[in-house]
Parts: structure tokens; C-alpha cells; sequence
């Protein structure tokens, strides 16, 4: 089933919608290897830099401290940005952020609007808002001007159309900008979307960017891009729009470079991004307008649970490396940061809408091992399991088989037994008793072959076999012992 042919789904759970993703099987696999072949240069990377886990500890010792002092840097950022000719707004939720948006460009009468890669506009629904609006909003950055022609949202945050071919590339701008049907070729439909983006980048009267970091010391903040789009789109119109959130946030200039050192390298294996673009206020006779949003991140930072989720760099390594995203894909998550990271940060927001994600998880660790800022990712999603449970949000056959579980796994006995008859069972059982449509759990999945002993027998075994070793050289000793009195 092609991507383009999937029915909108809205308003399901992350299984229902994984299962959409994965019935086609070509294209599951494709992404799965895609990204693993991402999360695999992001190892080659981290390897050559020998002090990889010292800047990672530095890194999360800043992003700890900022996060705790976070209302203190945020003014010093607010005041030094504002001396510097920018003009700070403040937003408490998507609501605000769109609102201050659509005021800012009602007062310069804005039609035309050229934005960049953000995952906070993304958040805060801000194209479809403003569209509503009358307001022509232009993603620029390749990934996301593809998935808005399609009328899709990001599945990736760096890489936002990773789960599209460049055969349904083509296709794409065959429709929408008049490209030769059936040329899928990289290179061509790249200097066709060149020529049609630079047309929109000219015409455009206000550029929207995100802010990958914003430095408290200076009131200057940093946009990273591979395209340099963030730049044309700050530079060309007189009206620059910067959006951030409040986590955005680092203390000194010095501290940038640690970010900068780890962002590449952990999110496209690169040594660094091709644009490392440094904004100080607006350029002159221009305007600079900067949104800090909050939406719900004071929530998270009160947490004991999660404020470390806060620390987050956007970078995407723990989806790159994460068994189930990769084979889901980012859509299943119905969030705009999907992953490891989303689940984490979506329930938090909507926790009835979002229950599944934190199971939607093996708990491998692997998101916590390559995350640059070492949050520790798979642990915050076991709490999530706990918090949600408790709040009685995860659906009653789930809480029954949990408890059911809980009973199991307190009786030894109780254990023994089941061991015993799933062991048996498994082995000559036909296989349709345990793989069949009844069976949710079953499909995709196959289970190993069950052992003929449980550890506690190869255990008791192995025990014994010691002991009985040990009483040979022990009897063997005392033997030797006595011979040579003898003698």
C-alpha cells in the first residue's frame, strides 16, 4: 500500500496506527534501514572524537543547570536581546505563541511568509493556523516543503520525509510544480525544488525560524541548518520571526560550543552542521521578533520524573537508534516529536490522547546510550508506564493484565507453574494455537524456541555439578595429604 493512499487516521492509539505503517512491508524495512544506516555514521562520529563521553557529562551538566536556573536566564536573555534591538515576546501555550504570530504580521500587513525547519511551530500548529488566517506559509526546508505539499506532517524531526521514496518524491513535484512524470532522479528534482523555493524566498515579506540554542550571556541565539534556507529566510525579508522554547535556553557563549561539538555528530553523523548561523538583533532598518513558549515545559520542569526530558537537543538519535520507531514510523506517534523523546514529551502535554507511547517501547536503553545530553530516556518511559497506571488513563484489559502479571511475579510457585506450562505448551502446541488473529501480540513477532529446563533447573543443575567437583578435589587433597604422612 503506498504512503499517499493511507486513510487519515486520528485520535488512535500508537499500535492501530504502527500496524497501518508496517502492512507495507517494503517500505517498513526500507525505513528501518535508512535510519540504521543514520544511527551507524553517528557511531563512526562519536568514535573519532575521543573525550565523546566527557562532552556528553559537561553537556548534561549545562542543560541541568540551565533547566534550574531557567527563569533567571531567560530574563538576562530577554534583556541582553533587547539591547541588542530584537523584541522578546513572551507565549504560555500554542494558543499565544500563534496569536502573537498573526498579530505581528496584521500590524506590517504580511501575506507571504518563508519559514524554516521548527519543531515548536510544528508543535504549536502554527501553518494550519495562520493558513486559516489567509497567511501563505512556505516550509523551505527540502524534507518539510515535501511533506507539505503532500499534506503530511513531519515524521522525523531532522529528517521530516524519511519515510517517502524519491520515486513519490517525483510524483509530488509532478503534481504540485509541473516536473517531468516518472523523474525520480536526486539530483534533478533537488535544482527543481532549488528554482521554485528561491521564487518564494524573494517574495517572501516575513522568515520564521526555530532557535537550536539561545545564549543567555548574549542575547544572541543560533539556528543550525544543511540547506542554509534559515538564513535566506532571515536575511531576504526585513522581518525576522525567531521561535523558541523556554528549554532553548544556555547560559554562556563558551557553553555553545559543547552543543555544537555533539549535535551533528549524534543527529546526522556529520562532524558538524553546514550552517552554524549566529543572529545579534535585527539587521538594521529590519525587525527581529523573538517568542519564547512555554506550553506546559514549566509542568515538565517541576517533575522529579521528567525535568530531565527538558534537556533535549532535537537532535533525533534516539529515534534513529530505537527498534520500534524505526519500523513504525514517525506518523504512528501522532505528535510532532515522535520517538523515544516524543513519548516522553507528548503525554505531558495529553496524557489521555498519548497513553500508548510509553509502551510503545522495549526498554532496550538504546535512545539512553546514544542521547548527547545523557538523558536517561527508557527509565522516564518505565515512570510514565507507573504515572499512567496510576492515574487509571491506560485501558482496563491492560491494567487487568498488568495486575494479573504483578500476581505472577510476586508467587514463586505460581511462576514455577506457568514456566513449566509455557515451555511444554510452546513446544507441542501447533503454531496456530499461539500465532492466530486472536492474538494481537503475535503479529510481527515470533518467539524462540522454548528451553526443555527453566533456569532454576539448569541452575539447581550447575549447582550440583559444582559441589560434586569440588568434593572430588576436596576427597582428592585429602588423599595426597595422607600419602605423604604415610611417607
Amino acid at each position: 500500500m503506498a504512503l499517499a493512499t493511507l486513510p487519515v487516521l486520528k485520535s488512535q492509539d500508537h499500535p492501530t496506527l504502527a500496524n497501518v505503517f508496517a502492512a507495507d512491508e517494503d517500505r517498513a524495512h526500507w525505513h528501518d534501514g535508512a535510519l540504521w544506516f543514520v544511527r551507524q555514521k553517528r557511531d563512526r562520529q562519536a568514535n573519532s572524537v575521543p573525550e565523546w563521553e566527557q562532552l556528553r557529562e559537561l553537556a548534561s551538566q549545562i542543560k541541568e543547570h540551565a533547566i534550574a536556573n531557567v527563569a533567571e536566564y531567560l530574563e538576562k536573555f530577554e534583556s541582553n536581546a533587547s539591547a541588542l534591538g530584537a523584541v522578546v515576546h513572551w507565549a504560555a501555550d500554542a494558543k499565544e505563541h500563534n496569536e502573537i504570530v498573526l498579530k505581528i504580521l496584521r500590524e506590517n500587513h504580511v501575506q507571504r511568509i518563508a519559514k524554516s525547519k521548527s519543531m515548536l511551530t510544528e508543535e504549536c500548529h502554527l501553518n494550519p493556523y495562520l493558513e486559516k488566517n489567509g497567511i501563505e506559509v512556505v516550509d523551505t526546508d527540502l524534507g518539510e516543503w515535501i511533506v507539505q505539499l503532500r499534506q503530511e506532517s513531519p515524521s522525523h524531526i531532522v529528517l521530516p520525509a524519511i519515510h517517502i521514496k524519491r520515486q513519490e518524491v517525483g510524483e509530488t513535484f509532478h503534481e504540485h510544480i509541473g516536473t517531468p512524470e516518472g523523474n525520480s532522479d536526486p539530483e534533478f528534482l533537488a535544482h527543481a525544488a532549488r528554482h521554485h523555493l528561491r521564487q518564494k524566498f524573494i517574495s517572501a515579506e516575513v522568515g520564521i525560524t526555530g532557535v537550536n540554542f539561545a545564549i543567555a550571556e548574549t542575547g544572541g541565539f543560533v539556528v543550525c541548518t544543511n540547506e542554509g534556507n534559515a538564513d535566506l529566510g532571515a536575511s531576504l525579508p526585513n522581518i525576522h520571526i525567531a521561535c523558541m522554547g523556554i528549554e532553548k535556553i544556555i547560559p554562556r557563549i563558551e557553553d555553545l560550543s559543547v552543543f555544537t561539538r555533539l549535535l551533528a555528530r549524534s543527529a546526522t553523523g556529520q562532524p558538524i552542521t553546514a550552517y552554524t548561523s549566529h543572529f545579534h538583533g535585527p539587521r538594521p532598518g529590519g525587525q527581529m521578533h523573538i517568542i519564547i513558549v512555554d506550553n506546559a515545559r514549566s509542568d515538565i520542569r517541576s517533575s522529579p520524573d521528567f525535568h530531565r526530558s527538558l534537556h533535549c537537543i532535537r537532535c533525533g538519535a534516539c529515534m534513529n537508534t530505537c527498534p520500534v520507531y524505526r519500523r513504525s514510523g514517525g506518523h504512528s506517534y501522532s505528535n510532532a516529536v515522535p520517538g523515544p523523546i516524543g513519548s516522553i514529551l507528548a503525554p505531558a502535554l495529553e496524557p489521555e490522547k498519548h497513553y500508548s507511547l510509553p509502551y510503545a517501547c522495549t526498554l532496550c536503553g538504546s535512545c539512553t546510550d546514544v542521547c548527547p545530553v545523557k538523558i536517561d530516556i527508557h527509565h522516564q518511559l518505565l515512570t510514565w508506564r507507573r504515572e499512567l497506571a496510576g492515574k487509571k488513563i491506560i485501558p482496563y484489559s491492560k491494567r487487568l493484565a498488568m495486575k494479573f502479571t504483578s500476581v505472577l511475579l510476586r508467587n514463586s510457585w505460581m511462576y514455577k507453574l506457568a514456566g513449566a506450562i509455557g515451555r511444554t505448551g510452546l513446544r507441542w502446541s501447533p503454531r496456530w494455537i499461539v500465532y492466530n488473529p486472536l492474538n494481537v501480540w503475535g503479529k510481527g513477532r515470533d518467539l524462540p524456541e522454548p528451553p526443555r529446563e527453566s533456569f532454576r533447573a539448569q541452575f539447581a543443575k550447575h549447582k550440583s555439578e559444582q559441589h560434586r567437583v569440588e568434593g572430588n578435589h576436596t576427597s582428592s587433597s585429602n588423599s595426597s595429604s595422607s600419602n605423604g604422612k604415610a611417607h
